[in-house]
C-alpha cells in the first residue's frame, strides 16, 4: 500500500504552530527527521535530512511572514476599496430633494377649484345645472375673499359659481370685482377663518428659478406641475393678450385650462404669479403677482366707495384666444398643425366655452380667425374691438387648410 508522504501533513501542522516559540519549532523538526529515517532506511540519510530540512525552514518562514501580513492587514500592492451601497444609510435622502413637497404641503390648502353652473343646461346623469366651464384660485384673505382669473367667472350668463375647497366642502361663490384689463377677478364665499396664500413679490424674480403650478387641471382638483421660470417680462405685444402694457412670466411647468386663475407658487411658498395660459408645451404664461396685489388695493377702495364701481357688463361670445406672433406661428407649424403658407396673421381660438355663443355659431379649437366682418384681424384686440360694436360678428376662420366663415352672435352679460 503506497503511503502519503508525512512532509506535507507535517508542513501544515507547521503553519499552523508558527505562532508558538522557536523551541517548539526545533522539537517539530527533529520528530520528522526521525520519521523520514524510518521510513526511508535505504536512502541517503543526510542528504534527505539536509533537504527536508531545508525545505522546512523555508515554508516555516513563508508561513510566518504571510501570517504577519495577514495579521497586520498589509497590502503590498496600493488598492482603492469600493463603497458598498449597502455600507451607507440612505435613511433622510428623501428629504434634501423634496422641496417641491414641502411647498406643495404649505400652499396646497389655500388653492381651491371653481366651477361654472349653467342653470340653463341640465347634466343628463344628475339633473343639475351642467357645468360650463371651470378654473381655479387661491384664498387671499380669512375672511373668503379669492382670487382669479376674470375669463374663469365673467362673461358666463344664467350661471352660478360653486367653489370648492381642499377638504371637498363646496359654497356658492359671488363675483366681487372684475378687471378685464388685467385678467383679474375676485369671488367671495361665506366662510371665515380660512388658510391664506402668501403672496411674494414677482419684481424679484429670476429666470431659471423653480416654481410650481397649482390648480385643477381638467377638473382634476388638487394637481401641482413645476419646472422653471423661462422668461421674467414677455411683453403683451408680443402675445397679443389683453393689457397692452402688461407683462407676463413665461414657464414651462404645466398650465392647462383647469390650471387658469391658480397660483404660480416658488420655493419659499409665495404666489408669485397667477396662472393664465398655455400655448403649447414646455410654453405657458402667468400674470405677475405684482398686477394683483395693485388690483386687491384698488378693489378694496372700490368696495370702500360703491358709487365708484359701475356694474360690469359685457358682450359675451365665449373664448379663449391668443394672438399668431411669428414665433407662435412657427411652433404650431413645427408641431404640424395645419396652417396655409398664406397665413401670417390671425388669432389663434385657444378654447371655446361649450354652450356659449362662439359655440352655437360653429367655432372650434384650434380655429384661426383671419377676418371679422371682412376686416383684417391682426391681435387679440381686434375681436375686442369688434365684439363691441357689432351685434353680429362674421368671422373667417381657417380650418384644417381651408377658409370657412362662421356667425356669431355675442349675449349681453
Amino acid at each position: 500500500v503506497k503511503r502519503s508522504h508525512p512532509i506535507m501533513g507535517l508542513s501544515r501542522v507547521i503553519y499552523k504552530q508558527c505562532y508558538r516559540t522557536p523551541k517548539l519549532y526545533y522539537s517539530i523538526l527533529k520528530k520528522q527527521r526521525y520519521v523520514s529515517s524510518y521510513l526511508y532506511p535505504n536512502g541517503d540519510n543526510d542528504k534527505t535530512d539536509n533537504t527536508n530540512l531545508l525545505t522546512n525552514m523555508c515554508l516555516l518562514a513563508v508561513g510566518c511572514f504571510g501570517l504577519c501580513l495577514f495579521k497586520n492587514d498589509f497590502s503590498v500592492f496600493p488598492s482603492v476599496k469600493a463603497s458598498s451601497i449597502f455600507s451607507k444609510d440612505l435613511k433622510g435622502r428623501r428629504s434634501q430633494y423634496n422641496f417641491i413637497a414641502d411647498v406643495v404641503e404649505v400652499s396646497a390648502p389655500s388653492v381651491v377649484y371653481i366651477e361654472i353652473k349653467d342653470s340653463r343646461r341640465l347634466d343628463f346623469f344628475t339633473g343639475q345645472p351642467a357645468t360650463a366651464s371651470n378654473g381655479s384660485g387661491f384664498i387671499v384673505r380669512q375672511d373668503g375673499l379669492i382670487l382669479t382669473n376674470a375669463h374663469v367667472v365673467i362673461n358666463k350668463p344664467n350661471s352660478q359659481v360653486q367653489v370648492r375647497l381642499l377638504d371637498g366642502t363646496t359654497y356658492t361663490g359671488t363675483v366681487e370685482d372684475v378687471d378685464m384689463r388685467s385678467d383679474l377677478a375676485t369671488v367671495r364665499i361665506p366662510v371665515k377663518n380660512l388658510p391664506v396664500m402668501k403672496l411674494g413679490s414677482s419684481s424679484e424674480l429670476r429666470s431659471g428659478e423653480f416654481v410650481v403650478a397649482m390648480g385643477s387641471p381638467l377638473s382634476l382638483s388638487n394637481t401641482v406641475t413645476s419646472g422653471v421660470v423661462s422668461t421674467t417680462h414677455r411683453p403683451s405685444q408680443e402675445l397679443g393678450l389683453r393689457g397692452k402694457d402688461m407683462t407676463y412670466i413665461q414657464t414651462d411647468a404645466a398650465i392647462t385650462f383647469g390650471n387658469s386663475g391658480g397660483p404660480l407658487v416658488n420655493l419659499d411658498g409665495e404666489a408669485i404669479g397667477i396662472n393664465a395660459m398655455k400655448v403649447t408645451a414646455g410654453i405657458s404664461f402667468a400674470i405677475p403677482i405684482d398686477y394683483a396685489k395693485d388690483f386687491l388695493k384698488k378693489s378694496e377702495e372700490r368696495s370702500k366707495h360703491p358709487t365708484v364701481s359701475s356694474s360690469i357688463r359685457n358682450r359675451y361670445m365665449g373664448i379663449t384666444m391668443l394672438t399668431l406672433s411669428p414665433d407662435i406661428l412657427q411652433e404650431l407649424i413645427q408641431r404640424n398643425h395645419p396652417v396655409p403658407t398664406d397665413v401670417h396673421h390671425g388669432v389663434l381660438v385657444w378654447k371655446v366655452i361649450i354652450g356659449s355663443p362662439a359655440h352655437s355659431g360653429g367655432l372650434h379649437p384650434g380655429d384661426i380667425v383671419t377676418h371679422i366682418n371682412k376686416t383684417p384681424v391682426r391681435t387679440a384686440s381686434d375681436i375686442y374691438s369688434a365684439l363691441a360694436t357689432h351685434q353680429i360678428l362674421e368671422m373667417t376662420v381657417v380650418r384644417a387648410m381651408q377658409r370657412i366663415t362662421v356667425i356669431i352672435r355675442p349675449e349681453e352679460t
